[in-house]
């Protein structure tokens, strides 16, 4: 009975233990992402995306080119589409949590700007797979910002 209990315990305690290292892994690897969402050359790229000028895709590749283009708009684009790709997969996986990064990463206003070119993109290049999960993150995160604020004053979400 006593060997029982004793392997009971140890059953618990490494139960809880694993519990308390994947929040650690999780939060390590949230940290590793916002220290680039941060950086002084990935903050410039979403920037540059929120300053795009353009009424839809046919006067974005007018303005700026194709979403592809070797140029700084381009450039910015790939960077924050990819950046937003891998933590939607992230999400998805389960990895790391949706109301961390709904915290940390304003996917809410990124998304909307991005939305255009995306299903631009999607249209001419026959990808409709293109940055799917920069767009499952927004959804997610748009359910836990309505989820965890419902009555409360919130920003005005596109």
């Amino acid at each position: 009975m006593v060997a029982a209990m004793g392997v009971l315990v140890g059953v618990l305690f490494a139960l809880i233990e694993l519990r308390n290292l994947v929040r650690a892994r999780q939060a390590d690897l949230l940290t590793g992402f916002y220290s680039n969402f941060v950086a002084k050359e990935f903050s410039e790229a979403v920037l540059k995306v929120l300053n795009l000028e353009y009424k839809d895709y046919e006067d974005f590749v007018k303005n700026y080119g194709l979403p592809f283009s070797e140029n700084p708009a381009g450039t910015a684009l790939w960077m924050v589409g990819q950046y937003c790709e891998a933590v939607g997969v992230l999400v998805k996986r389960k990895l790391i949590g949706i109301e961390m990064v709904t915290d940390l990463l304003p996917i809410w206003v990124l998304w909307p700007k991005m939305k255009p070119i995306v299903e631009g993109t999607r249209k001419q290049f026959n990808w409709q797979r293109y940055l799917e999960w920069c767009e499952y993150l927004y959804n997610e995160s748009r359910a836990d910002i309505d989820r965890r604020y419902r009555g409360v004053p919130r920003p005005i979400l596109p």
